[in-house]
């Protein structure tokens, strides 16, 4: 095909794929005067314009014909690589992530709404912006993310300082400032934050860290052989209940809880009324201070009914609690 011919298709294909969908159509002369204007007053036949369409959809891109009124041919692209309800969650999940500055938003917003028609893409959320966490540096963040992933990838082992900050808001070094050698596992998104779940090395253990407070990150040359890692496991026991000592307990709860429950162990959690006014979840936990702490939060609609010991835990912690208010 000669160089007009195909920049003609190419701009067909774009008009198509910007300004139509399943329900905004356009006919061949709409069309044939939109590529006019492109092409800087160049007029085509109809039957030229004709001949491109049924050319694009031999190629895979899907033009849908249909009846408009008096008989009028309306041409349309339907199929796209998203749903607009997928857009949606993709948007959503960019606009609720703390970590992504305001301007990286609306740059990465701009981007998914030209993956449809721009009639579509006037329907999803504009970017109306959740607080950035004030501690964390997005550039570095981005720097951190792109060697994680490179390192998971190709295996390879990363090196890097790790550490947090004081009351003082300055920036301490764990471990007097020595470099941390990580084997890459995975790279998860959990609480508003992204952390890297790998082995370190020095103790052989899976550990997880926060990447907004890794520092000085290289991807080594040396490489490792992965383990065998169930991530789900991992994520449920280390970011949900926290790693410990495995064990039954049973639980009471206050009514208005069940769907905080439910929430939490899914919707096979074994639960059994007890009364008009509570129910009681029997499961399988890791024994932990963050499994104590989670039970503290619902106050009085929470009660340990066993095992014992963690009972008796219970009660010191609530003690230790009381005693912060005493003079």
């Amino acid at each position: 095909m000669e160089r007009s011919s195909n920049y003609r298709l190419l701009k067909i294909r774009e008009i198509l794929f910007n300004e139509t969908d399943e329900y905004h159509e356009m006919g061949i002369g709409e069309l044939s005067e939109k590529i006019r204007i492109i092409a800087g007053d160049v007029t085509f036949d109809n039957r030229t314009i004709k001949r491109d369409l049924e050319a694009l959809d031999d190629m895979d891109f899907e033009i849908v014909q249909n009846k408009g009124k008096f008989g009028k041919i309306l041409f349309s692209h339907q199929t796209r690589l998203f749903e607009t309800y997928q857009l949606r969650l993709i948007i959503d999940a960019i606009l609720s992530a703390r970590f992504i500055t305001t301007n990286e938003k609306e740059k990465l917003i701009q981007k998914v709404k030209e993956l449809t028609s721009k009639h579509i893409a006037k329907t999803l959320p504009e970017p109306i912006l959740f607080d950035q966490s004030a501690n964390i540096d997005y550039e570095l963040v981005k720097i951190n993310i792109d060697c994680v992933h490179r390192a998971i990838s190709e295996d390879k082992v990363l090196t890097y300082q790790y550490g947090k900050f004081n009351v003082k808001k300055e920036f301490e070094y764990h471990r007097n400032g020595d470099f941390y050698h990580v084997e890459p596992y995975a790279l998860i998104w959990q609480n508003d934050y992204y952390y890297l779940i790998g082995r370190f090395q020095d103790t052989n253990e899976l550990r997880h860290y926060r990447l907004d407070r890794i520092r000085h990150i290289e991807v080594s040359e040396k490489h490792f052989t992965k383990c065998e890692f169930n991530l789900q496991e991992y994520v449920n026991q280390s970011f949900h209940m926290f790693a410990g000592e495995e064990m039954w307990m049973k639980i009471r709860f206050h009514n208005s809880m069940v769907n905080v429950v439910l929430d939490r162990f899914g919707q096979e959690a074994d639960i059994k009324e007890m009364d008009e006014d509570h129910f009681m979840l029997t499961t399988k936990v890791k024994l932990s201070d963050g499994l104590i702490n989670w039970i503290l939060t619902w106050g009085n609609k929470a009660k340990v009914l066993s095992p014992d010991h963690l009972v008796e835990r219970m009660k010191d912690k609530i003690i230790q609690m009381s005693e912060v208010y005493q003079d």
